[in-house]
């Protein structure tokens, strides 16, 4: 099986066509992401994580995979958008805003932030418009002075229990090398060791091997909700990008250890009843306070293909191509919709759609296009090491 073809073809053909005919606000400007299973909006608020990784996913296609002008087209109708109406007067990116690019809600923490970084920084590359590089600057520097206390007014906590949270490291390590155009050397590598050794050293954990989403400040563990919490699929994607770092600094027990990792997230979170990846779970076996703990969700299984194909170029473990064909069985026959395209976001713990949505305030068009693009250019580099007439996959190391 040509797995490059699938990857290839779904995002040509299925997946880009759907957000191309369905998202574009061609009146007031940037993306409606509340898309019914059909495609046809059902609310028209704009949420501005999701129109920076709209406008970096088609800046992204066009700069490193075609240059087609409706790409081009549709990314600067979000950047334009996000640059005129998603900032308040100190450059701080709102939460979401009205089809018009009124805001709603302020800018509670710098992640719609991180995403218009990376949307600026691929589109000033793309466009060759210097305004939108400084801009990429000009935000990533104002998330690293906002980072210590990334919600500021807005954080609710009465800093009795501080906590670091994962994922502004897990995020700073990707978004980093979105910049690369923008920023110095010095800058990035600085970041990248500073986000290793968060991800690393801090919040993984060397006795169970699993990563948590909070830790106290100086990184011990609280016994407590928020201190036993587990996110697989954020952990799982934090993995990818380590492999992506590791493989850039030829760094391979960097390489191992994220494998490895990989490994033992899906062993502890994989539901050995109907299959997939738990959405949440408390580390100590106790019930967790998200009650949609047990849902199947599109990104979750997304990056763990995206890690386990990355991990398998890397290493050519057994156990790695195991998994990958576990997950990939059971992604692919649960989350697209062959009817109407695209792919669910939501499914019960019994592997049904949950919410028949294309899009919402979570779900753009983001997770699904880039993990089809990643996988397709990884399988792409892992195909041409055939081992055999029968297309059995070799050992890449």
């Amino acid at each position: 099986m040509e797995y490059s073809k699938i990857y290839k073809d779904t995002l040509l053909n299925d997946v880009l066509p759907f957000w191309e005919r369905n998202s574009v606000d061609t009146v007031q400007g940037g993306y409606f992401t509340c898309l019914d299973r059909n495609g046809k909006v059902y609310d028209t608020d704009k949420f501005v994580w999701l129109q920076g990784r709209q406008v970096w996913t088609f800046s992204m296609l066009y700069n490193h995979l075609e240059q087609r002008d409706s790409w081009l087209k549709i990314a600067k109708c979000g950047a334009d958008f996000l640059k005129d109406k998603a900032m308040d007067s100190k450059g701080n990116f709102y939460f979401s805003l009205t089809q018009e690019g009124k805001p709603l809600v302020q800018p509670y923490n710098i992640f719609s932030d991180c995403f218009a970084a990376m949307a600026f920084s691929q589109y000033a590359k793309a466009y060759g418009n210097d305004e939108f590089r400084l801009l990429a600057k000009k935000t990533y520097l104002n998330i690293l002075n906002r980072k210590d206390n990334p919600k500021g007014i807005y954080e609710k906590s009465t800093g009795e229990r501080s906590w670091k949270n994962f994922a502004l490291p897990m995020i700073l390590s990707n978004l980093v090398l979105e910049l690369e155009d923008v920023l110095n050397q010095e800058e990035i590598e600085k970041t990248l060791d500073f986000s290793i050794d968060e991800v690393m050293n801090v919040f993984l954990q060397n006795d169970s091997g699993l990563i948590y989403e909070n830790v106290l400040q100086n990184g011990t563990l609280h016994d407590s909700f928020e201190g036993r919490l587990l996110n697989p699929g954020h952990g799982i994607e934090a993995m990818w990008f380590m492999i992506d770092i590791g493989a850039r600094r030829n760094d391979k027990k960097l390489i191992r250890t994220a494998t490895d990792t990989v490994v033992r997230i899906l062993e502890h979170s994989w539901d050995p009843i109907y299959g997939g990846v738990f959405y949440f779970m408390d580390a100590k076996g106790h019930p967790t306070q998200q009650l949609e703990w047990d849902q199947k969700l599109w990104w979750v299984h997304l990056e763990t293909l995206v890690a386990l194909a990355k991990a398998y170029e890397q290493t050519g473990s057994e156990i790695i191509w195991a998994w990958y064909q576990k997950v990939h069985d059971y992604a692919w026959s649960h989350f697209p919709d062959p009817e109407n395209g695209e792919w669910y976001g939501y499914l019960n713990r019994q592997g049904e759609p949950l919410l028949s949505l294309k899009g919402g305030k979570w779900k753009g068009c983001f997770h699904v296009p880039r993990a089809m693009y990643q996988c397709w250019k990884t399988f792409e580099r892992i195909e041409k090491n055939r081992s055999d007439k029968t297309g059995t996959l070799k050992n890449c190391t």
